[in-house]
């Protein structure tokens, strides 16, 4: 398969060769993938693929640069998300309101995604994707007319990709870096509730194990290090690829305060100039809740606004940040010091499974109990490059 090209335009050469001979887990429908998308695709496809085998729910993935920006089973799209991307009282399909759900987690990173689905796209879904900025999907198959009106996006050039449902990889992986070729064992443990073993706290409700077990399989396909945190069958922040644990924790923290700020009533309310695109308000209302415009960007902001707005208090914050509870949260390796669980209490969380092992576990279920989280050990770390 000739590729678009690789990482970046100047490295013009670029293609694709199947592992098993004459086995392709995927196929082309339309569009020409560049390297990039082809390992965003095939990451996005078996995240969905083992979180939907693992809770036994269709799954949704918005994936960009090797890592997921949001992951979501179908469930109840609320009046922010709704509003957004002008959905309506009309109920959508489930496979429509996963992905809906796992694009708002982090709407500013979904610009530009790679989004992944593990059932065959239906209507709604496709209607949906033709109203985002979104460059691909990979989907196990495509109900009648979804291609065809997907393939005119982008002016023709959106990515369409059909995933093998049937297609069972190679026992062993390899990779080639400056001239060396790296072979390993694929991971084959399966994701499950089985995983948790209680540690600390009280047991678990199945909707939190859930949360749990869908932030295992997300953690899987996202770049070392990594966490995330999750409530009601979605992600609501993902911190990938950073060389310090805590500073996953942290990041990913953020995240879940931008989502959650997202839906306090002076955010809803900004007053957008009528016109204004969905991305920009989103743009707007993250750079709204994060502070610290630029004189540019205060002139800008201004500028898409019908009248003049005051910034949200340090106490409106906090008081809004106490509701938010109920939240899980999942590390890919062990927690080495209690600093993450100090961080993660601060953004509702009330669950946590990370692998243990670490020489402080102790200390760790030690500030699981202060905070009053449940905590469960899995035994299994989940680093991802």
């Amino acid at each position: 398969m000739q590729l678009r090209y690789g990482l970046n335009p100047q490295q013009a050469q670029a293609h694709a060769t199947p592992t098993t001979p004459d086995r392709w887990p995927v196929r082309i429908l339309h569009g020409r993938p560049s390297l990039t998308n082809m390992l965003d695709a095939l990451n996005a496809w078996q995240l969905v693929r083992e979180a939907a085998q693992a809770l036994g729910r269709p799954a949704a993935a918005s994936f960009k640069h090797v890592s997921p920006a949001g992951v979501a089973l179908p469930g109840p799209v609320d009046e922010v998300t709704a509003e957004l991307y002008r959905v309506g009282d009309t109920r959508i399909t489930d496979l429509a309101s996963a992905y809906l759900r796992a694009r708002d987690a982090d709407p500013k990173s979904s610009y530009g995604d790679i989004a992944a689905v593990s059932h065959p796209v239906d209507a709604d879904l496709a209607e949906l994707l033709t109203g985002v900025f979104c460059d691909g999907i990979i989907a196990p198959g495509f109900e009648p007319g979804t291609v065809e009106r997907l393939s005119t996006k982008k002016k023709g050039r959106f990515l369409i990709l059909e995933a093998d449902q049937t297609f069972t990889p190679p026992p062993q992986e390899s990779r080639e870096l400056f001239g060396v070729r790296l072979t390993q064992d694929r991971d084959q443990v399966p994701i499950s509730r089985n995983l948790l073993e209680l540690t600390a706290g009280e047991p678990l409700p199945v909707t939190a194990a859930d949360d749990l077990v869908l932030g295992l399989a997300v953690l899987r396909y996202t770049q070392s290090n990594s966490a995330c945190y999750l409530r009601d069958g979605m992600t609501l922040g993902i911190g990938a690829g950073q060389q310090s644990r805590v500073d996953c924790t942290r990041l990913a923290g953020a995240k879940v305060d931008t989502w959650w700020l997202r839906r306090h009533p002076t955010v809803r309310s900004l007053p957008f100039i009528p016109g204004l695109r969905t991305q920009e308000k989103i743009n707007w209302q993250v750079r709204f809740i994060e502070g610290g415009l630029t004189p540019l960007e205060h002139r800008q902001f201004t500028q898409a606004l019908t009248e003049p707005v005051d910034d949200l208090t340090p106490d409106q914050r906090a008081e809004w940040s106490r509701r938010l509870t109920g939240v899980a949260f999942v590390s890919d390796g062990y927690l080495p010091f209690r600093d993450n669980v100090d961080h993660a209490q601060r953004h509702g969380v009330a669950y946590l499974a990370e692998p243990g092992g670490s020489i402080r576990s102790d200390e760790i279920a030690d500030a699981c109990r202060e905070h009053g989280i449940t905590l469960a050990r899995t035994g299994l770390r989940l680093f991802h490059h």
